[in-house]
């Protein structure tokens, strides 16, 4: 089935979220990060879409991540954790991406009581954002790209 699938979309996410499970499952849940990226696979796969994963927790490794595939992969979600608040590195390089992008948050970043966590720099170069579902998130961020990533006819 691997061979089948033409479109390629990339899944990145940044500091910190190689520590879900184990970070403050109040606002993370219990997954793990390979769980959640196997879980974005297996769902990118039944809608006909192949998946790249990516975790760092250095900057400037997920600003040459999202430059190399900004020509590759059809299209990208990202949850680069709290530099959302503050990279406009990360911010810079999405503004590259040609394809769609879906900014997605496992907790519901607005509602959070930190100030800080309000405000997304990011947010006006992404065509989706989802925030506050959990592992769900992910999943709908799947589904809106592939209605947009379908070919046509």
């Amino acid at each position: 089935m691997a061979g089948e699938l033409e479109v390629t979309i990339a899944l990145l996410h940044g500091v910190n979220l190689n520590m879900l499970g184990v970070r403050d499952p109040e606002h993370y849940d219990t997954m793990t990060l390979a769980e959640l990226e196997g879980s974005v696979v297996i769902e990118a796969r039944a809608a006909g879409l192949a998946c790249i994963s990516f975790q760092t927790n250095h900057e400037g490794e997920l600003v040459e991540k999202i430059q190399e595939l900004r020509e590759r992969a059809a299209g990208m979600i990202i949850n680069p954790g709290a530099w959302t608040h503050y990279s406009y590195a990360i911010r810079d390089a999405l503004e590259l991406v040609e394809g769609p992008v879906v900014e997605v948050h496992l907790s519901d970043v607005e509602s959070r009581p930190e100030e800080w966590r309000h405000h997304s720099v990011i947010r006006d170069v992404c065509d989706y954002m989802v925030a506050g579902k959990g592992a769900a998130g992910y999943s709908e961020a799947v589904e809106w790209l592939a209605e947009r990533l379908k070919p046509a006819g």
